[in-house]
């Protein structure tokens, strides 16, 4: 069963799934946000493409923890999302997820360009990868 992990953002979603192992997250796409129905409508021809089985969704905390009106933005779309789909939604702490993707473009001598293209999709790796190690 492959998951998904999800950084959802005001414009973008990053959007990354895991092998049918769990082991790994692979960063897939960047959806560019226009309006519930055709963010929903993409997301579930990828949850079909991929046979996605759990979705995890990266959850803003602040850095003492608490959760501000990013994070509660997150928790509504996760709970839309598992109504929609009936597929299990976990929320996954994503403090810093966003820093070391935006290390790892650097380090890799992204151009500024291209980080902003996929800084989203990388962070959706981290997310996910954070989760899979985790879960081991």
């Amino acid at each position: 069963m492959r998951k998904m992990g999800l950084d959802v953002g005001d414009k973008t979603i990053g959007v990354a799934i895991s092998d049918e192992l769990g082991w790994t997250a692979q960063g897939i796409e960047t959806i560019r946000r226009e309006g519930k129905k055709k963010d929903f409508a993409r997301l579930e021809e990828l949850i079909k493409k991929f046979e996605i089985g759990e979705i995890i969704v990266g959850l803003p905390k602040n850095m003492d923890g608490t959760i501000g009106s990013r994070g509660q933005l997150c928790q509504s779309f996760a709970e839309e999302i598992q109504n929609r789909y009936q597929i299990p939604v976990k929320l996954w702490d994503e403090r810093l997820t966003t820093v070391s993707a935006e290390r790892v473009l650097l380090s890799a001598d992204v151009s500024r360009k291209k980080r902003k293209q996929v800084i989203d999709k990388v962070a959706a790796v981290f997310i996910l990868q954070n989760y899979l190690d985790a879960r081991k």
